[in-house]
Protein backbone atom coordinates (compact mmCIF):
# COMPACT_ATOMS: atom_id res chain seq x y z
CA UNK A 1 0.00 0.00 0.00
CA UNK A 2 1.18 3.43 -0.44
CA UNK A 3 2.32 5.43 2.27
CA UNK A 4 -0.48 7.95 1.95
CA UNK A 5 -2.60 4.77 3.86
CA UNK A 6 0.04 4.07 6.58
CA UNK A 7 -2.00 5.11 9.95
CA UNK A 8 0.19 7.55 12.19
CA UNK A 9 2.45 6.77 14.37
CA UNK A 10 2.81 2.82 13.41
CA UNK A 11 6.29 1.86 11.79
CA UNK A 12 6.31 0.46 8.15
CA UNK A 13 8.81 -1.11 6.42
CA UNK A 14 9.27 0.21 2.60
CA UNK A 15 8.96 -2.25 0.13
CA UNK A 16 9.01 0.17 -3.28
CA UNK A 17 10.55 3.48 -4.24
CA UNK A 18 8.26 3.78 -7.24
CA UNK A 19 8.06 7.02 -10.06
CA UNK A 20 10.61 8.37 -12.78
CA UNK A 21 14.55 7.37 -11.97
CA UNK A 22 15.39 10.97 -11.11
CA UNK A 23 12.24 10.76 -8.47
CA UNK A 24 13.98 7.64 -7.03
CA UNK A 25 17.13 8.85 -6.69
CA UNK A 26 15.61 11.93 -4.86
CA UNK A 27 13.77 10.31 -2.43
CA UNK A 28 16.78 7.41 -1.59
CA UNK A 29 18.98 10.38 -0.51
CA UNK A 30 16.73 11.23 1.89
CA UNK A 31 16.29 7.86 3.26
CA UNK A 32 13.66 6.13 1.53
CA UNK A 33 15.01 2.60 0.38
CA UNK A 34 14.20 -0.51 0.38
CA UNK A 35 14.16 -2.20 3.80
CA UNK A 36 13.96 1.09 6.02
CA UNK A 37 11.75 1.64 8.28
CA UNK A 38 9.52 4.94 8.30
CA UNK A 39 7.03 6.07 10.57
CA UNK A 40 4.36 8.88 9.79
CA UNK A 41 4.31 11.47 12.68
CA UNK A 42 1.27 13.54 10.85
CA UNK A 43 -0.57 14.00 8.03
CA UNK A 44 -2.21 17.00 6.54
CA UNK A 45 -4.09 17.52 3.33
CA UNK A 46 -2.46 14.35 2.15
CA UNK A 47 1.07 15.88 2.89
CA UNK A 48 2.62 13.89 4.98
CA UNK A 49 5.31 14.33 7.87
CA UNK A 50 7.20 11.37 8.44
CA UNK A 51 10.39 10.00 10.76
CA UNK A 52 13.27 8.02 8.85
CA UNK A 53 16.69 7.77 9.92
CA UNK A 54 16.38 9.82 12.71
CA UNK A 55 15.01 12.59 10.81
CA UNK A 56 11.84 14.27 10.13
CA UNK A 57 10.82 14.57 6.65
CA UNK A 58 7.91 16.72 4.97
CA UNK A 59 6.43 15.17 1.58
CA UNK A 60 3.88 15.64 -0.52
CA UNK A 61 1.21 13.63 -1.31
CA UNK A 62 2.53 12.76 -5.11
CA UNK A 63 6.02 11.63 -3.29
CA UNK A 64 3.94 10.02 -0.37
CA UNK A 65 2.32 7.63 -3.26
CA UNK A 66 5.26 6.14 -4.65
CA UNK A 67 6.75 4.61 -1.58
CA UNK A 68 5.58 1.23 -1.16
CA UNK A 69 5.14 -0.11 2.40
Amino acid sequence: MPLTFAKTGEPASIKKVGGKEETRQFLEKLGFVTGAAVTVVSAAGGNLIVNIKDSRIAIGKDMANRIMV
